[in-house]
């Protein structure tokens, strides 16, 4: 944002210690949605002129609001029946929305801050999106806008925003929020199949209003069940986590297609944590942190929002199992064996449980099932029983069960005899609980009567493909489990530098003088910067002489490690200037020649400061960091270290501010997370530790969000009980 921090607000919004703000900008958004009064700059009624059809759109949709509507063309008196006037000046009443039609929208932006609109809409392209001349363009938009209560949608944005909406379809609906109409498109044609919808945002190339407006305010209307987003890139980091948050404090799911997974990072990195800190990752990131399901094609775009939109949470038992980190307990139910086992290899495989069904339920549906098929999960009816009284009954089994949280039911082969009424039985055993029942209808043709009518005419989530299905049931649970326990992290807001500040400003200005931009501090400064916020380091000491390092090693305890001090060189390792296990006063002597003379032949002009003797300390090597994202500012990792750190990628992120809940769940983010639970006789790490660290990595980065550009712990060992940093470098910004 820009302006000047006074007061603890910026612009007047409130912001906290890095000067970013903590809450989203005010913004009455109702009345863009639904406004009183709509003028169009531009109108036509002209055959010729694409501008009619637009024309004609808009209008429909304000007068479907009850909103007055007036035209302003100055080549035009009538147009379409209306008056037309030559300039927004002349109208004659106040605009809450302009719709630009116009090439050069520039002159009716002033047109419309003099009239004192609330909103306009800029179609016109040839912005941002085309280089360097139309990003000074896209400039002088922004600079026209900045000091005004005008709010501007676009520029390079389209009709979506006038969308006609059916309002025949129950249950609550889906709101969109786009950066591209056409991508928008499926999910709009949703209504089709019954699925329900209530706005559509196109963004555009959010000049002022951003996706994160959108999204927020979504969130908080009672209607909206999911909001379901295609996304290319984000304007503002901050933002787009107070929307999230806001989102998940209202138990909003939000869902999001976000393209750019193989854009590769751009930092010139000396820290591992620059080099694995690419955008995407760090984005992949803060959905994690913030609940948003993220999918990859529009198909499952419009499914996974629709399930969430329309399903009830779990009970408050299985909200309990969720949140000991249980997965989400499916039941399968299928006429077909194969099918059945198909299905629960894909369900096994997304982390969700297929729990054994109750004996007396698994006896009751031998009642009516063949005693030679499978009752216990999948359930497998054999077919016939579908066609009779039995099915509502078996059904009705599953659904009662206590094991079973969801109802999974492919019908892969759509056969009138049997699929009619079990799709029948499916929803009307719906209609009677509160546990998701989700159906996938497996013919490719999609015009049979119980696909068309029975299914999409209800309120069954319905998909096509197995996969999708299993995506959404994985969504359920995860939304749950995520919006059950989360706790936001901006109800009170860090607006004062830590009480580690002071100490740690001693280490990064000392004696006040601040160092050259981009500075390295060396291994012993950075551990004292460390130590400052609490994460300890082994005992160690600087040697000038072999002496000395004997007489070090000796204090510290054999075996030690053996590295050259020097802030020049950041890798050590990779030039051979460490040495482990070093166990008598010999092997030292010959270590500190060794290394030095190492130094000269590798870095010969780097200034050596000695040779660092330091104790072995033990424990899982890991690996914690600080980096700064173009889009989010500071941003904490956390991984498997050791020198196979950016090998092995075996990293997570998160984005101040956060709470120690997120800590924690970044430790079991990673792959390999069950090294920090012991293996092979080995202990466990202190996860307790290893939580404490983050978290003062974090307070470090808040109180350094402007100085400190990357840091590196690595590795911090984590041993049994406490975390050390082995290793340390710290570069300035």
């Amino acid at each position: 944002m820009a302006g000047d921090t006074k007061n603890g607000t910026k612009d007047g919004v409130p912001v906290d210690v890095m000067g970013l703000p903590t809450e989203l900008r005010p913004l009455d958004l109702k009345t863009f949605f639904h406004p009183r009064s709509v003028c169009v700059v531009g109108a036509s009624d002209s055959n010729a002129k694409p501008n009619t059809a637009l024309t004609a759109k808009i209008t429909a949709w304000a007068v479907a609001r009850g909103a007055d509507i007036s035209y302003v063309n100055p080549n035009r008196p009538v147009v379409a029946g209306r008056p037309c006037s030559p300039s927004i000046a002349d109208v004659g009443r106040r605009v809450d929305v302009v719709a630009i039609l116009v090439g050069d929208p520039l002159p009716i932006i002033k047109d419309a801050i003099a009239a004192r609109a609330k909103f306009a809409i800029v179609f016109a392209a040839g912005f941002s999106e085309v280089g360097a001349e139309g990003e000074a363009m896209q400039a002088e938009l922004e600079s026209l806008i900045a000091g005004s209560d005008l709010h501007v949608l676009g520029p390079n944005t389209n009709l979506n925003a006038f969308e006609q909406f059916r309002d025949d379809l129950p249950g609550k609906a889906i709101a969109l929020v786009t950066q591209s109409g056409h991508q928008g498109r499926p999910v709009f044609q949703g209504q089709d199949i019954g699925i329900r919808l209530s706005h559509w945002a196109p963004v555009g190339n959010e000049a002022d209003l951003e996706v994160a407006d959108f999204v927020g305010y979504f969130s908080r209307l009672r209607q909206t069940g999911a909001v379901a987003c295609y996304v290319e890139g984000f304007k503002n980091g901050r933002t787009l986590q107070l929307a999230a948050d806001q989102a998940a404090r209202h138990r909003v799911p939000i869902v999001a297609v976000k393209v750019g997974r193989t854009a590769e990072g751009t930092s010139m990195a000396k820290a591992h944590t620059g080099h694995l800190t690419g955008s995407d990752a760090v984005v992949s990131a803060v959905f994690r942190q913030y609940g948003i399901t993220r999918v990859d094609g529009l198909d499952q775009l419009l499914e996974v929002a629709a399930t969430l939109a329309r399903t009830k949470p779990p009970s408050p038992e299985a909200l309990r199992r969720l949140r000991r980190g249980r997965g989400g307990r499916v039941c399968v139910y299928s006429i077909s064996g194969g099918t059945g086992a198909h299905m629960a290899d894909m369900v096994s495989a997304a982390g969700l449980e297929l729990p054994t069904l109750a004996a007396d339920t698994q006896r009751r549906l031998h009642e009516w099932i063949p005693p030679y098929l499978r009752v216990s999960n999948p359930v497998d009816n054999g077919g016939p029983p579908v066609r009779d009284w039995r099915g509502p009954k078996i059904i009705e089994a599953v659904v009662a069960d206590p094991n079973v949280d969801l109802i999974l039911c492919p019908i892969t082969g759509a056969l009138p005899s049997m699929a009619d009424k079990l799709t029948a039985d499916l929803v009307a055993a719906s209609e009677r609980t509160d546990k998701p029942m989700l159906v996938v209808w497996g013919s490719p043709t999609g015009d049979e009567a119980a696909y068309r009518e029975t299914l999409l005419g209800s309120s069954v989530p319905t998909f096509r493909t197995f996969t999708n299905a299993v995506m959404a049931a994985s969504a359920y649970f995860d939304h749950h489990r995520f919006v059950d326990g989360y706790r936001s992290s901006f109800t009170h807001p860090v607006r004062r530098a830590s009480a580690a500040a002071a100490t740690a400003r001693r280490v990064v200005s000392p004696r006040g003088r601040k160092r050259p931009s981009g500075s390295t501090l060396s291994e012993q400064e950075s551990k004292a910067l460390l130590k400052a916020y609490g994460i300890a380091s082994p005992r160690e000491r600087v040697t000038t002489s072999a002496a000395e390092a004997v007489r070090a090693a000796e204090r510290a305890g054999f075996p030690v490690v053996m590295k050259v001090a020097s802030a020049d060189i950041p890798h050590k390792s990779d030039l051979g200037l460490v040495e482990v296990g070093l166990r008598t006063a010999t092997e030292v002597r010959r270590t500190f020649r060794t290394l030095l003379d190492r130094a000269g032949e590798s870095a010969p002009e780097a200034t050596i400061d000695g040779i660092l003797v330091a104790e072995q300390a033990r424990g899982v090597e890991t690996v914690l960091g600080l980096a700064r994202d173009e889009l989010f500012g500071p941003v904490v990792m956390f991984g498997l270290g050791g020198v196979f750190v950016e090998v092995l990628k075996d990293v997570t992120f998160r984005v101040p501010p956060f709470p120690a809940s997120e800590a924690a769940r970044m430790l079991d983010e990673l792959t390999g997370a069950a090294l920090l639970h012991g293996v092979r006789g080995r202990p466990a790490a202190d996860r307790k530790a290893l939580v404490s660290a983050i978290m003062a990595v974090q307070h470090l980065a808040m109180d350094f969000a402007d100085e400190v550009a990357e840091m590196d712990v690595n590795p911090l060992l984590a041993g049994p009980s406490g975390a050390v940093a082995a290793d340390a470098l710290v570069v300035l910004a």
